[in-house]
């Protein structure tokens, strides 16, 4: 169910349009310390485009989602805790991403397979993107966080220019509604299961 993940396979240049600064911005580049502090914390997830057929499909089902980074510098590894709402229930779920700096990717294990997506940021420090297959005309697909539930009309913007950017259409873009989150109480339950000292680290922003 982790969104993020949803594709196999993954080119790591993007098809790029030299004429727009947001396609400029949708060439993956190495990630230092202060990208990784500028990711962490809590994160939504607001629109995606995939292309592959079953993982558009599951796209769709996804009515609301967030999750949290909690970083770890020592050996280059992100906890990704997810609280995802579908149907009329909430999933959440935990693993682990790996960093690769110089390519300026992150990867998770899915079903035995390393799947890499591309860390797109932007000038906007409030929203990134990942970016999957980008050159792959019928498995491309790129999806869209903010650091709040509602994004502004120039954040939306972003996205859609780089939608443009990869060669998909508007149509192709699948939202989530933040006011259909189920997950408030889980996630409430959690955070004061946890220790004081660890909260902040996955909770911040």
């Amino acid at each position: 169910m982790a969104l993020s993940w949803a594709l196999a396979a993954l080119s790591l240049l993007p098809l790029l349009d030299a004429q727009s600064p947001v396609c400029a911005n949708l060439t993956a580049t190495p990630i230092t310390n202060a990208t990784l502090e500028q990711i962490s914390g809590k994160w939504f997830y607001i629109a995606s485009a995939f292309r592959e057929p079953e993982f558009n499909q599951s796209s769709r089902t996804i009515h609301s989602a967030y999750f949290y980074f909690a970083l770890n510098h020592t050996d280059d590894t992100i906890l990704l805790t997810e609280y995802l709402t579908t149907g009329n229930r909430c999933i959440s779920n935990s693993s682990y991403l790996k960093v690769q700096r110089k390519n300026g990717t992150v990867s998770k294990d899915e079903s035995g397979k390393e799947v890499f997506a591309d860390l797109l940021l932007t000038k906007d420090p409030k929203i990134f993107m990942l970016g999957f297959s980008l050159k792959d005309e019928q498995n491309k697909g790129l999806s869209f966080y903010a650091d709040k539930p509602e994004v502004t009309e120039e954040q939306m913007r972003v996205f859609h220019e780089a939608i443009r950017c990869i060669g998909m259409q508007k149509s192709e873009i699948s939202y989530t509604d933040a006011k259909k989150d189920l997950c408030g109480p889980l996630e409430k339950e959690h955070k004061e299961g946890r220790p004081k000292e660890k909260e902040g680290d996955t909770a911040l922003g």
